[in-house]
């Protein structure tokens, strides 16, 4: 079994709103919810085995307000009161709030014992580990093309603002207004081509040794568990390296705060998880994912519901 939890977006600030100034956020309350989450997987945990977090642990308002590092240090200092790994995904607040050569330095780069690193010669926070016999999961990095948390001399980062400029004509580079591809947004990212790359060749290791694979990002990569701004810019790419392999069983996002859920035409479960941020402080929004041998089964706790998914 594992833990599932998404869009903390934790600071030390009184309740605010979205960007549309019509969905409330509990900026304080989310602390308390993951605290919450963690002594439920600690009474678990003879069976759990490990923590996905989804991404966007603390939130951006943290940057304006200098509170970034202590901020963080409180969503891992909650984290770290289980026994298990955690491993976390890179989410668009985490680079409102540091650069990505900062974030390697921070238990959010970590890559816990035995996993092994992603794309050669690439900064970028993609990596895999066996989760038990015959289950791998792969951590990817949705927003390895990015202008987010690089410098702008960088190579990511011009690359990165050609593309956006390319598919987003707009003065607003966050406004998805009038736009073919609404998913060409600043807050998003996606996968480069030296990324995708490493994942096809880890999915034909699976095959070849007959392993199921549970994939986490921050971004979804199907438009049938999220809405169309939401995904990775190349989300098709993505799906595409997922498609040319039979070893994918899920692929777990965070990002869209309301949550999302396909299974898509290839029998791979599309699962995006609602996120704490906008979760009332007496409700919460986690997991816990028993694996079987056929299925997994989604133990939803508050906004969360429950789920079986075959394969």
């Amino acid at each position: 079994a594992f833990g599932v939890i998404a869009d903390i977006q934790y600071a030390d600030a009184d309740d605010g709103y979205d960007y549309s100034g019509s969905r409330r956020r509990y900026y304080r309350q989310s602390l308390q919810l993951l605290q919450k989450a963690v002594g439920a997987w600690g009474e678990e945990v003879k069976q759990l085995g490990f923590v996905l977090q989804l991404g966007d642990s603390i939130d951006g308002i943290n940057a304006r307000s200098g509170q970034a590092e202590k901020a963080l240090q409180r969503v891992l200092g909650a984290l770290e009161q289980l026994p298990v790994p955690v491993h976390h995904a890179w989410g668009n607040h985490e680079l409102y709030n540091f650069s990505r050569g900062h974030l390697v330095r921070t238990g959010l780069g970590k890559r816990p014992a035995g996993a092994m690193a992603g794309p050669p010669g690439r900064d970028c926070h993609a990596y895999h580990f066996v989760a038990s016999a015959g289950f791998r999961v792969v951590v990817l990095d949705a927003y390895d093309m990015s202008i987010l948390g690089s410098e702008p001399d960088s190579p990511r980062y011009r690359e990165s603002l050609r593309l956006l400029r390319e598919k987003n004509t707009n003065d607003d580079l966050n406004s998805p207004t009038g736009l073919k591809e609404p998913q060409f947004v600043e807050f998003n990212g996606g996968f480069s081509q030296a990324q995708l790359d490493w994942f096809d060749e880890v999915l034909a290791s699976s095959d070849e040794n007959q392993e199921k694979v549970i994939v986490m990002g921050h971004l979804p990569i199907h438009p049938g568990a999220s809405d169309i701004v939401s995904l990775a810019w190349n989300y098709k790419d993505a799906l595409s390296v997922i498609h040319s392999h039979g070893c994918v069983v899920c692929f777990i996002a965070g990002h869209l705060h309301d949550g999302g859920y396909c299974l898509d035409s290839h029998g791979v479960h599309h699962l995006t998880l609602e996120g704490v941020i906008e979760t009332p402080p007496e409700s919460n929004a986690f997991g816990t994912i028993y694996v079987y041998e056929d299925k997994m089964i989604l133990k939803g706790r508050g906004r969360i519901s429950d789920k079986v998914m075959h394969f």
